[in-house]
């Protein structure tokens, strides 16, 4: 049960949650428009006009500045009734731009989960998955000085969602960030908290203290605890 706990929430939280208010300006954008329709299909240029009430060029350019940002490419050529066309579909990075309901599905499971496992057992697996995260991103090794490993551990940070920054307290370092990667699960559940104050730690190689706030719009707070 561990193992697959700890598969799911690395997934989860690598590829969050729900539909954003930036998801949907794009999927309203013509951009957008052709993503959905391309879903799990190949369209031709033709068919996209026809269907976006567009001109050809019009759909060319948009389709010329999908494939440039690698969320389409060519995969054959279609019969038409004068010529062929070329067919487009969707590359597997821009499947990530769908949502997924991952926040509701992890918050659930948590509650589950609290409900069948000792605190010991819940805590252990949550640091597991702070461990898995950091092998993600370094490839298990750590980087550099210890200034280089708090870089290391920003971008970590900010690639599950975060926007991280580095302040001083009293001779510590802490690491900040305004918003939360797990925001939506963090008020009901804290405990998740471990998964991030073990992300860093393993990173940086230093104990660290989460001090989140988690009071209204959650906000991160690491406070690596070694005087410098």
């Amino acid at each position: 049960m561990l193992d697959f706990l700890c598969l799911f929430l690395t997934g989860a939280i690598i590829r969050p949650g729900m539909t954003t208010k930036m998801d949907k300006r794009f999927f309203e954008s013509t951009r957008g428009q052709i993503i959905r329709l391309m879903r799990g299909t190949t369209k031709s240029v033709n068919e996209l006009a026809e269907e976006l009430e567009l001109t050809d060029n019009a759909v060319r350019a948009q389709l010329l500045s999908l494939e440039r940002d690698g969320l389409i490419h060519q995969s054959g050529i279609q019969r038409g009734t004068r010529k062929p066309h070329f067919a487009y579909e969707l590359t597997s990075e821009a499947e990530k731009l769908f949502p997924k309901a991952y926040d509701a599905v992890l918050t659930q499971l948590i509650a589950v989960l609290k409900g069948q496992l000792t605190p010991d057992a819940l805590e252990k697996a949550l640091r597991e998955v702070g461990s898995a995260l950091a092998r993600s991103q370094t490839g298990g090794k750590q980087h550099g000085d210890f200034e280089t490993r708090l870089r290391v551990a920003l971008t970590a940070l900010e690639a599950i969602g975060g926007t991280a920054r580095i302040e001083t307290n009293g001779g510590n370092c802490v690491i900040t960030s305004d918003g939360c990667p797990l925001a939506a699960v963090v008020s009901e559940h804290p405990e998740v908290c471990r998964i991030a104050e073990t992300l860093m730690s393993e990173i940086i190689g230093e104990k660290v203290q989460e001090r989140c706030d988690r009071g209204g719009s959650p906000r991160c707070r690491f406070e690596v605890m070694t005087k410098r």
